[in-house]
């Protein structure tokens, strides 16, 4: 009965013994564990957004006109300076104008004596007319008066227009301006002999004030933006306006305003032409430059916006997005970007309106890992930028 006491005694005294040991390996692994990282997270919203896209473009002249002689010539005078602007009518060229004086002489002479002829003939005629009654002539004779007097007027008339014609070739041998704008350079100086209808131009007049953009965008841009229209992805936007990078990479001050769009596609290079028109008081845009549009293509009404660091890439190069699901645990998710605006990724498809993004503290994470989530704050990163 002793013994069995004993035997009792000590196998409580070992259990006893093991959980104490078990109670104490638990603690110290408890006290072991990692706490959950604090990471920075957005609860992703949708909002109105009007979607641009950045085309590539180049200037053109508003109107733009090759000035050509109308007549034949030696230059005798150039009354401009190459590279400033003229109003139109002002003078640019003149031609000698001593045959052309002639011819305008000779035709006010023709004229004269085509009158004198008139005169003759109508009196001859009214006689005839008289005397016709009391048959003391022919009706022969009377009606080859009455054609005489006919003819004596016709005289007259194309006398007139030879005056008329002679006038005209007279005022062109003052080349004027067609339109108002800056002339370029003149390709003759004075002696120069000219030919009425050369192919060559004396010089060409460009308007730059308003000037013209035309934009190329692809036709399979277009057809996707149509798609995303028929499909309600996008809402047609009533912004018209046009904003302008320049070559140097500042933005251009003034807006433009979308003109028209080409019905057909060019079949070298696939594209649509797109026309813009810009202010250009200051005549910064000069005909031929090379800009970057940026064009208002549609509103999504529901477009969702993130922060660009807060999307990474995999080992396959897609775009994933690291998320805090219900049990504050990390779930790697896919996603699909469209354009950057404003330093942010418009995402199409892979986030919903709630979801929790992590913005912050993603190089300390991975995937099924607890976190503590924290209200991601702009405001830091908006003032390190100033």
């Amino acid at each position: 009965m002793r013994n069995a006491l004993k035997i009792a005694a000590v196998v409580t005294a070992t259990i006893w013994m093991s959980a104490c040991s078990q109670e104490g390996q638990t603690d110290a692994a408890a006290q072991g564990a990692p706490p959950p990282t604090p990471v920075s997270v957005l609860n992703v919203s949708t909002q109105s957004q009007a979607i641009q896209v950045e085309l590539p473009g180049r200037s053109r002249a508003f109107k733009e006109a090759e000035v050509r002689p109308q007549v034949s010539g030696i230059i005798t005078e150039r009354s401009f300076i190459e590279g400033t602007d003229v109003i139109k009518g002002q003078s640019l060229y003149q031609i000698d104008s001593a045959t052309y004086r002639a011819a305008l002489l000779s035709a006010e002479a023709d004229l004269a004596s085509a009158e004198a002829g008139l005169i003759s003939a109508k009196a001859k005629a009214d006689r005839f007319q008289s005397l016709v009654k009391t048959k003391a002539i022919s009706q022969q004779d009377f009606d080859e008066a009455q054609a005489a007097f006919k003819e004596a007027k016709a005289r007259v008339t194309v006398a007139k227009a030879a005056i008329n014609t002679a006038n005209i070739s007279l005022q062109y041998t003052q080349v004027k301006a067609p339109i108002s704008g800056r002339i370029g350079k003149s390709s003759i100086t004075a002696g120069a002999l000219v030919t009425a209808n050369q192919a060559d131009t004396l010089a060409t007049i460009s308007q730059l004030d308003p000037i013209n953009v035309d934009i190329a965008q692809s036709s399979a841009q277009l057809l996707r933006l149509k798609a995303k229209f028929r499909q309600g992805e996008l809402q047609k936007s009533d912004n018209a306006d046009v904003t302008l990078v320049l070559e140097d990479g500042s933005n251009y001050q003034h807006t433009g305003t979308l003109r028209f769009a080409e019905v057909s596609v060019d079949e070298a290079t696939g594209s649509v032409t797109l026309r813009a028109e810009f202010p250009n008081p200051d005549a910064l845009l000069l005909p031929g430059m090379y800009v970057r549009a940026l064009i208002n293509t549609g509103l999504d009404p529901n477009a969702i916006l993130v922060p660009q660091k807060a999307i990474t890439r995999n080992s396959k190069g897609e775009a994933v997005a690291m998320l805090v699901d219900v049990n504050n645990k990390v779930e790697m998710r896919p996603v699909t970007t469209a354009e950057v605006i404003d330093n942010q990724w418009r995402i199409t498809s892979g986030l919903t309106a709630g979801d929790k993004l992590i913005v912050e503290g993603l190089q300390k994470i991975r995937p099924g890992a607890e976190v503590m989530p924290q209200v991601w704050s702009a405001a830091p990163e908006a003032n390190a930028g100033n």
